[in-house]
């Protein structure tokens, strides 16, 4: 379990983290979201032991990370894949940490097997790829079998199998009862991942919560409703608390009454309606709603002027 109390970073007048407080229970995927500089790396960081906070504290199973005795089997953490000896094999820089807990080099194997390193052990973690390295890290997350497992970015230069492959880790380790705490930028497997979602912008919490309880609170939800009859079918569903958008030919948004009601209503007035089709709001717009006031790093937004040089450039 980690538990966060008014945890606050400061650098100076900036503020990185605000004084958050959350709890990361054991036997679920707990996934930690937010835009760039919402504090995420700042916060995982602290609780490993690696930033001093400047007030509040951050415990993992009962303690301060620095106060463990034998933290690789307390907390296994990946941060940077790239904080490897790059010299050494991935073998030896294995072995070398499971030298400083009595790790058997059973363990040591187990892990390389686990994460698919066998074929490439012998070889300098300098020359891995992103995604060799990527493995390489979640070996030494592992390797201490931890209770606690702390996962920045695990999927960041996978392919598609390791992809699957860390989203069935995540759940097999969350149903033995360990407590598994991961970001990821890719909402689409954060929704296939997590059972709980902990929000942060600016360095505050703006949401903790079950996953379903984010998604299903954020937005109304919608109907999509195909009728030849689109103006009519409007003109009977406007009422107090409904909104209707017609999104094309044929096709309406409502949003404030449910299928059942909207197919009574068309059923008593002879309207021909041919689909009524609940839309479900995805984690990619939950997310969006959620920190729209709390991104700190804005991308240009192109149009059609914008896109003008880059097509331009493309004839000649």
């Amino acid at each position: 379990m980690i538990e966060a109390v008014n945890l606050a970073k400061h650098y100076g007048a900036k503020t990185a983290v605000g004084g958050v407080t959350f709890t990361v229970k054991p036997g679920m995927v707990t996934g930690f979201l937010g835009p760039n500089g919402a504090g995420k790396s700042t916060t995982m960081r602290m609780i490993v032991g690696l930033d001093k906070p400047t007030s509040g504290t951050v415990t993992v199973n009962g303690k301060r990370y620095v106060d463990h005795h034998d933290p690789l089997h307390q907390v296994g953490a990946l941060l940077d894949a790239k904080a490897v000896h790059t010299s050494r094999s991935a073998y030896n820089h294995l072995l070398a940490m499971a030298a400083t807990h009595n790790i058997p080099t059973k363990r040591v194997n187990e892990v390389i097997e686990m994460t698919g390193l066998t074929s490439v052990a012998k070889k300098r973690a300098g020359g891995f790829s992103l995604g060799m390295g990527q493995r390489l890290g979640i070996a030494s997350a592992l390797l201490g079998d931890p209770q606690t497992l702390i996962l920045d970015e695990p999927v960041n230069g996978l392919d598609p199998e390791g992809v699957l492959w860390v989203r069935n880790l995540a759940k097999h380790l969350a149903g033995l009862g360990k407590t598994v705490f991961l970001s990821s930028h890719l909402m689409s497997e954060m929704a296939q991942t997590a059972d709980h979602l902990i929000v942060i912008g600016r360095g505050q919490i703006i949401a903790d919560a079950p996953i379903a309880q984010i998604l299903a609170g954020t937005q109304q939800a919608k109907v999509r409703v195909r009728t030849p009859d689109v103006t009519r079918l409007s003109q009977l569903l406007s009422g107090e608390g409904v909104l209707v958008g017609s999104s094309e030919n044929e096709t309406l948004e409502v949003s404030g009454v449910n299928t059942h009601q909207i197919a009574r209503i068309a059923l008593e007035n002879s309207v021909l309606v041919y689909e009524l089709t609940p839309l479900t709001t995805t984690l990619e717009e939950a997310y969006f709603d959620l920190t729209k006031d709390a991104v700190e790093y804005h991308s240009q937004e192109f149009n059609n002027a914008a896109a003008a040089p880059v097509a331009a450039l493309k004839g000649r």
